[in-house]
């Protein structure tokens, strides 16, 4: 039972709510209002949550260090399960102390479970991250995690939306704690980290959340497709059929998470590094570097050839991609996602796609410089047109329907050089 001081001001101010996070088990509090220009993509989907929201409170919890680095993902993935229900109770236990003051507030999971019938699309309720910043509790690192300044990384995000106007000073940090010291991207074991700041969504997502949604996908349609236990086998070993039931059983693993096991941000992280860096690398990055294990990678894919080039030692596994769209509107928002700029190297194209059918739609992607940019509506002049019912371009990309079949009964229809086609899906390896 958490105990609450009774004293605390009626009013509520910024103090008194922050006393209260503080007395539920938070480590930091800041606070944003519904109304800033930093939560101008997010404020729809908070608002259609929690109507009532005017100010949103973000805390951070802390993590153990040492399981998180371990190269032991049982080890790591205790941490993050124990410090992930310890974050919801906090919210529960400040909304539960709003709530008996007469004050409206809620709070969304900090991770699972989520809104499962929106995938492939946005699932969660509350993006903690961008709220996080905002309210001044850290900065985005070049890993893409948030990075407190005396915590680092090593922090789990909880956000509380409630009925409150609060008048308070927190703001976004001025300096980033991250030293861009390029560890993440060293540890990272599919490449998802480039040192110019790059990031491989799908590279990622794939590895990293195997056994989560599309990587469970792809595993229970191994076993509807597998003629018998034998042939199954061939797909997946013992060891991955009990590591995917573990995960079902325990919650859902993560597979690497490297990047925040070697960041050496934050006030009381940074010592060891500056003390030793020599013994930080030897102690820290080189053993989640030299272990063997198995990397999920989509086949053709950039993060293919980065570990058969830098991580020979680990075993590649190629396995379809996460993210197979369910509509017109669901492929066109993978597409920044899942292009791969290396194998877009050389092209140079712009491609419209005119969709009909359930869900009409215009569009215009531009492949060039290694670089993907998408437009609604059909913008310059193309080298390629393709107008498709959307329903018979989606069951192509789902490789249910045949391509050629398409053709010829002119449910897609190409106009332009068609070998760009090939090209385009060189870029989006499925």
């Amino acid at each position: 039972m958490i105990a609450f001081d009774e004293t605390l001001s009626p009013t509520l101010d910024a103090a008194a709510l922050r006393d209260i996070a503080l007395a539920a088990g938070a480590d930091d509090v800041g606070f944003v209002s519904i109304d800033d220009s930093a939560l101008d993509d997010q404020r729809a989907d908070i608002l259609a949550a929690f109507p009532f929201t005017r100010t949103l409170i973000s805390f951070v919890v802390k993590m153990n260090r040492e399981n998180i680095r371990s190269p032991a993902r049982s080890l790591a993935n205790l941490e993050f399960h124990h410090t992930s229900d310890e974050c919801d109770a906090v919210a529960r236990a400040i909304v539960k102390r709003l709530e008996a003051r007469g004050h409206r507030a809620g709070y969304p999971p900090v991770g699972f479970p989520m809104e499962a019938e929106n995938w492939p699309g946005k699932m969660w309720v509350i993006s903690h991250k961008p709220v996080a910043v905002a309210a001044g509790m850290g900065r985005m690192g070049i890993h893409r995690n948030v990075i407190h300044p005396r915590f680092g990384n090593f922090i789990l995000l909880g956000t509380v939306a409630c009925d409150l106007d609060v008048r308070h000073d927190c703001a976004p940090l001025d300096d980033n704690p991250c030293l861009e010291c390029k560890l993440c991207v060293a540890a990272c074991p599919t490449g998802a980290i480039a040192p110019d700041g790059h990031f491989d969504f799908a590279a990622c997502y794939t590895h990293n959340y195997r056994e989560f949604m599309g990587g469970f996908s792809d595993f229970v349609e191994t076993i509807a497709d597998a003629k018998n236990a034998r042939d199954y086998r061939k797909g997946f070993s013992d060891g991955e059929t009990v590591s995917m039931w573990q995960s079902l059983a325990f919650g859902p693993n993560y597979k690497a998470a490297y990047c925040l096991a070697v960041c050496p941000a934050g006030e009381d992280v940074i010592g060891a590094y500056r003390a030793d860096r020599r013994n930080f690398l030897d102690s820290i990055v080189d053993p989640l570097k030299k272990k063997v294990e198995t990397i999920y990678v989509t086949g053709n894919s950039d993060a293919a050839d980065y570990v058969a080039r830098r991580f020979p030692h680990k075993r590649i596994k190629r396995v379809g991609s996460v993210f197979r769209p369910t509509g017109v509107d669901s492929f066109l928002a993978a597409l920044p996602n899942i292009f791969q700029r290396n194998r877009s190297a050389g092209l140079k194209a712009t491609y419209h796609f005119s969709f009909t059918g359930a869900t009409p739609r215009q569009a215009t992607i531009v492949i060039a410089d290694r670089r993907v940019k998408i437009r609604e509506g059909l913008v310059g002049a193309p080298d390629l047109s393709v107008t498709a019912d959307g329903g018979a371009w989606i069951r192509f990309l789902r490789r249910e329907a045949s391509l050629p079949l398409a053709l010829i009964t002119r449910r897609i229809r190409l106009s332009g050089d068609p070998r760009l086609l090939a090209a385009f899906a060189r870029c989006f390896p499925s």
